[in-house]
């Protein structure tokens, strides 16, 4: 339950550091000092209204029953713990809630893979191969597709359903090959990190010819918007590849057309949804590449941001951190805006890695020295005294993911991920769930109950809540004023999630 405080006065504060060695502790000295802890986590500085505390003691007895419980979620695997939070009226509540906004998911694991199936993949003109490890590979062609090495012959799903018994068991094979979740052990299916990042990679190779073509393009980008939206998530920011995205004759398109379509399809849905406030694209490029390609990629990224500069934030890399390139190795390519004159927001993802010492591990120092604007993950943050001081100091969000943390094998009980240490004394922070749809999750939500009931414990509360969606606006790349606007959106929408659940 959220404790309604003042900042804690300077003068008991001093009090108890002097009075500290008394042989005989003070009770109001230990008051104090639970006053301050609480004062200094994330959202212990809301004021609430009174509709706001009835909510929270509500909470606050929905949580006490679910810590209560033999099987705490967040303390499993999220394969074993989904239908646990599914039923859990934490995670009902936190549905109805508006979120803000997502500022950390990669733009081809935003639709869950039934939709990919039952869409995609039953269009027109769509040929399929099987891989030799096992995986497979789709493209749309008006005519039979040249063979690929290393996959079997192509195959038309068409003509393949038609001759298939029982087409439900094709579908849900298919569908096991574009996303990494599983209904079996979890910890047997991917007993190492190389073996779950092997198998998520595998899957974006998978899925890649289905969403890079031009009609599912489109489709799949304005359904990943809905189902953010029906998760009451009021905006994106997105990491995207800008694809050369091909149509049926073979042809393809640039990466300029690629971020049009984006800015369409957002003008299309924000049209037809006025209280969604929008998406601005990240532009980014896998981090294995060499300095040469990386110059091109940052140059090409400046002209991007000068033509689209209202809807392009910025730039970043992906791609498993541990197996790529430092940020140390492309700092010719990352100051070439700062030596141009030319305004590139970089957002970079630092820190996602167990791997303390390392060339890698030193990402987090230099994204800060190349001026990123918020870093994703962050995962060894704690480990960098220096680094969570700047971050802090200037304002950089970390961009918190729980389930892909914990998915890809960087923690296993959600309790001791460091962003609990993190919200414990109110770093600036956000909640986001990077590939949702390669996890068996959706939207935001999933995210914001492990994070909630999992990185707080019994103390976050509907404060805390509360300053993590107002955070995904403030450390939002938006301008000022839209953000100013889209706090006043979120506000009314929050006054009438909390009138609506105020029992």
């Amino acid at each position: 339950m959220a404790i309604q405080l003042q900042r804690p006065h300077a003068a008991v504060v001093f009090l108890c550091f002097l009075t500290c060695g008394l042989s005989i502790p003070d009770p109001r000295q230990r008051e104090a000092l639970m006053q301050l802890e609480a004062y200094m986590q994330t959202g212990g500085q809301m004021v609430l209204t009174d509709a706001e505390q009835r909510l929270d003691t509500l909470l606050f007895k929905m949580k006490q029953e679910e810590m209560a419980r033999a099987d705490f979620p967040p303390s499993m695997h999220f394969f074993r713990a989904r239908d646990l939070i599914r039923t859990s009226p934490i995670f009902s509540l936190l549905r109805k809630m508006p979120k803000g906004g997502a500022l950390h998911v990669h733009d081809f694991s935003m639709v869950d893979a039934e939709w990919l199936v039952k869409n995609a993949t039953y269009r027109p003109h769509c040929y399929m191969c099987r891989t030799d490890s096992q995986s497979v590979r789709f493209i749309f062609s008006s005519q039979r597709p040249r063979a690929l090495p290393l996959c079997s012959p192509w195959v038309l799903l068409e003509e393949l359903r038609a001759k298939t018994i029982n087409a439900t068991e094709l579908d849900n094979s298919i569908m096991r090959n574009l996303t990494l979740f599983t209904d079996q052990d979890p910890e047997a299916a991917y007993p190492s990190q190389d073996v779950v990042w092997g198998t998520f990679e595998q899957t974006f190779l998978a899925l890649w010819g289905l969403v890079t073509y031009a009609p599912v393009f489109r489709d799949y980008y304005y359904q990943g918007l809905t189902q953010f939206y029906r998760d009451n998530v009021m905006y994106l920011e997105l990491r995207a590849l800008l694809p050369q995205v091909y149509e049926l004759d073979g042809s393809t398109h640039d990466r300029a057309w690629t971020l049009k379509t984006y800015q369409d399809v957002t003008r299309q849905f924000t049209a037809e949804h006025p209280d969604f406030f929008g998406t601005r694209i990240i532009v980014t490029i896998n981090r294995g590449v060499n300095a040469s390609v990386m110059t091109k990629a940052v140059e090409e990224a400046m002209k991007l941001k000068k033509g689209f500069p209202d809807f392009m934030a910025g730039f970043d890399m992906v791609g498993r951190e541990d197996r790529g390139r430092p940020l140390w190795y492309f700092r010719d390519a990352l100051s070439l805006p700062v030596e141009e004159g030319v305004t590139l927001p970089f957002f970079f993802h630092a820190g996602e890695t167990d791997l303390e010492g390392t060339d890698v591990d030193q990402n987090l120092l230099d994204a800060l020295l190349l001026n990123t604007s918020r870093i994703g993950h962050g995962f060894a943050l704690l480990h960098h005294p220096v680094a969570k001081d700047l971050s802090r100091k200037r304002g950089v969000a970390v961009e918190v993911c729980p389930i892909s943390n914990q998915v890809l094998k960087l923690v296993k009980d959600l309790r001791n991920h460091p962003a609990a240490a993190l919200m414990s004394e109110n770093h600036p922070m956000v909640i986001s769930s990077d590939d949702p749809a390669m996890f068996g999750s959706s939207g935001l939500s999933y995210d914001f109950y492990e994070a909630f009931v999992g990185f707080g414990g019994i103390k976050s509360h509907i404060g805390s809540l509360k300053q993590l969606a107002l955070n995904s606006i403030r450390y939002s790349s938006l301008p000022s004023e839209q953000q100013n606007k889209a706090m006043s959106e979120w506000q009314r929408r929050w006054n009438k999630f909390v009138s609506e659940n105020d029992f």
